[in-house]
């Protein structure tokens, strides 16, 4: 491990950009290849678009409808507090956690600790250099939980990118001492099959468990052989977190065959991810729930026994979901926010040709009592402003914004900026506030965009895949009392209960 040194506001209407067919049909019919689905390792040079989309892009902007290159555009009741850059980590920006003051920013190349007292001008506390896609990040009282999900010579912060096909290869979660902020201290590492792409945190008074999310298993990979219908639990002893194990695989998703009891995929369900595990697991621990996005499924999960989560419902979206990529729960634990991140979240969905249900957000109603409980559907919910051509668009990474009496979502959507929106009636979800750049190119499309947008004690932050953080301010009476509302810790994929 290695520490490192430490507008203009306009009104748009949606642009008209579309795709060519042949670029969409592909899209449409594409399932992840790579065992991270995510752009972080994407080689860095933008794709090529088409002469038509790259006109497109140009005329929109000339019009109005989209904003120009790396200009910043929002409705009037957010404000664009300060933006910082990336620094000594040049990866791509990932996910966040939050303690106290300070803001953890996850990196492809490690992770960076902000100070946030004044979040009109965060100070950076530390960097850490700590390869390892795709560095999801968690924090748990003294400890800090990192995800690697890339093929790498050893556990170490100094290992080298090695093939999964090499039985010595490691990936897994990486644990470390932050109790000073300023010099975090790498205590533990934990190999898991097939890597760890995500993680969620189940904390407990003497311990803290993960569930461990990673999929896209191999024949040829060693550590990663198939089905892989489950997901690793890792437990981690606060008092000694250097005897972080994993204490189990869960199955869940039984059944006969190679390949389990998850969506089959291509050819029977055409442009589906096969499941061959999760991709992402948000828990509620209050209410010993968990909901569980699976490639191709929505799973929502009983997590009374934390070592024994067991599957109480499995829905499946085979018209308009791809990639079942994250879950949210609301206060209230009767509805839960799935998104699918069509084109594994490096490409151009955020146009009239794909349309407003596919690469969206799924609203679903959670209906019954107990272990009978049902998922039910009700809408989907996509930003309304299409995106250029040359813009990777899709839905990502949120959180609740919490306000009693109302279900309101503040959420990522790469280079389709940040939304904020109110989904209290399941069926009719409408945005209530947003913020963007315009594209990075107008030529190709290059990855990024906000990768995370979470609201944490009065403020929206975001995690800019290349523009780096930054931090927001929403001022509306819809979403004003939320500011009075005060966490100590916030790990969204491990949901509080906000007013308890």
């Amino acid at each position: 491990m290695i520490l490192l040194n430490v507008s203009r506001k306009r009104h748009r209407r949606a642009g008209v950009a579309t795709v060519a067919a042949g670029l969409l049909a592909a899209l449409l019919t594409a399932v992840p290849a790579a065992a991270t689905p995510d752009p972080g390792d994407a080689p860095a040079t933008g794709k090529e678009v088409s002469k038509s989309a790259r006109a497109q892009a140009a005329e929109a902007i000339a019009g109005g409808e989209i904003p120009g290159q790396d200009e910043i555009v929002h409705s009037p009741n957010i404000k664009h507090l300060t933006n910082i850059p990336k620094d000594a980590l040049a990866g791509t920006n990932s996910d966040l956690a939050f303690q106290g003051k300070y803001a953890f920013a996850g990196n492809y190349d490690g992770f960076r600790v902000f100070d946030i007292s004044n979040p009109k001008a965060p100070k950076t506390v530390a960097q850490v250099l700590c390869p390892g896609s795709q560095n999801d990040i968690s924090v748990s009282g003294d400890l800090l939980f990192l995800s690697t999900d890339s093929s790498r010579s050893d556990s170490s912060c100094n290992s080298t990118t090695q093939p999964a096909t090499e039985k010595s290869s490691w990936e897994g979660m990486k644990v470390f001492d932050i109790s000073d902020k300023r010099n975090p201290r790498y205590v533990a590492a934990v190999e898991t099959a097939c890597g760890s792409h995500t993680h969620s945190l189940v904390p407990e008074r003497k311990n803290v468990y993960l569930y461990v999310s990673s999929y896209s298993p191999s024949a040829s990979y060693p550590d990663c052989q198939p089905p892989h219908d489950g997901i690793s639990i890792v437990k981690v002893p606060r008092s000694h977190p250097e005897k972080a194990a994993v204490v189990g695989f869960p199955v869940l998703f039984p059944g006969e065959g190679p390949d389990g009891g998850g969506n089959p995929g291509a050819p029977t369900n055409p442009g589906v991810s096969k499941t061959t595990g999760c991709h992402d697991i948000t828990v509620l621990p209050d209410e010993d729930l968990a909901a569980g996005a699976c490639m191709g499924d929505g799973i929502l999960m009983s997590i009374k026994d934390p070592e024994h989560p067991k599957v109480i419902d499995q829905v499946q979206d085979n018209v308009n979901f791809a990639f079942w990529h994250s879950a949210t729960f609301n206060q209230k634990a009767d509805k839960v926010v799935f998104t699918d991140e069509l084109g594994g979240g490096g490409a151009a969905t955020c146009n009239a040709a794909v349309g407003p249900n596919r690469g969206a957000d799924g609203i679903y109603d959670i209906v019954g009592k107990g272990d009978k409980r049902k998922l039910v559907f009700r809408s989907y919910y996509k930003i309304p402003r299409h995106q250029a051509d040359t813009e990777n668009c899709v839905a990502h990474n949120g959180s609740l914004i919490p306000v009693k009496g109302k279900d309101l979502m503040v959420q990522a959507w790469y280079q389709g900026g940040v939304s904020v929106w109110d989904f209290t009636d399941s069926t009719k979800p409408k945005e209530i506030a947003y913020f963007e750049r315009g594209p990075l190119s107008t030529q190709t499309l290059d990855v990024g965009g906000s990768w995370s947008a979470y609201y944490y004690n009065g403020y929206i932050y975001s995690n800019d895949i290349a523009k780096g953080f930054d931090v927001l301010k929403l001022s509306d009476r819809r979403t004003d009392p939320a500011a009075r509302v005060r966490l100590g810790e916030l790990n969204v994929q491990t949901q509080p209960d906000y007013f308890d």
